[in-house]
């Protein structure tokens, strides 16, 4: 409902070119979802079969959205006209992002130039230096006991073994790109099931 609003305002204020665009995708999305949804209803009344593996394998088990989330990033994001406003992830800990992959044992964060960096979580600093492939990073021991590696950083504004809060200013991004690791035991976190 916000996203509407917006962009009403924005057809408002920015004129025909936005909303144009806005609705061609709104239509382009509703079309897709309208041919998916007559496709499922044919293969479901196809056959009892097949409509027996759907009620098994949708209703009755947890669908894993980040599966389809790949295939369509995969084989049909490329395709469709969907990409006309770069949208912006915003983590319930604060952290904006346009795009997120996967690099070396963590994750690049697309921020943007000069993104100040802030801590997603309290602790010590135990190491300010270069990593090989990741440029100037940071260590943050956690005090939920995972250490934060806060990478491709410049400005720092923390010293070693200073203890930080979370959402204190860590440093400002060199470049587009920060790179994130986290460790817990001595084993790397995937991000995804981390966040």
């Amino acid at each position: 409902m916000n996203n509407n609003l917006f962009f009403f305002l924005a057809y408002i204020l920015l004129g025909d070119i936005v909303a144009k665009k806005y609705i061609k995708n709104l239509l382009s999305r509703c079309l897709v979802c309208v041919i998916l949804f007559l496709l499922i209803s044919i293969m479901c009344n196809f056959s009892d079969k097949n409509l027996l593996w759907f009620k098994n394998n949708v209703y009755n088990n947890n669908i894993n959205f980040t599966f389809f989330n790949k295939i369509y990033k995969k084989y049909i994001d490329k395709y469709l006209p969907f990409d006309m406003y770069e949208e912006k992830i915003v983590m319930s800990d604060g952290l904006v992002y346009n795009n997120k992959e996967k690099y070396l044992n963590g994750v690049s964060l697309n921020v943007g130039n000069n993104y100040n960096m802030n801590s997603l979580c309290g602790g010590i600093v135990v190491y300010i230096g270069e990593k090989e492939g990741l440029g100037n990073t940071v260590i943050i021991q956690g005090t939920d006991g995972v250490d934060y590696w806060y990478s491709n950083l410049d400005n720092l504004s923390v010293n070693l073994y200073d203890y930080i809060e979370k959402d204190v200013l860590i440093g400002v991004s060199k470049g587009e790109n920060i790179y994130l690791t986290f460790v817990k035991n001595g084993e790397y976190i995937d991000y995804e099931e981390f966040i």
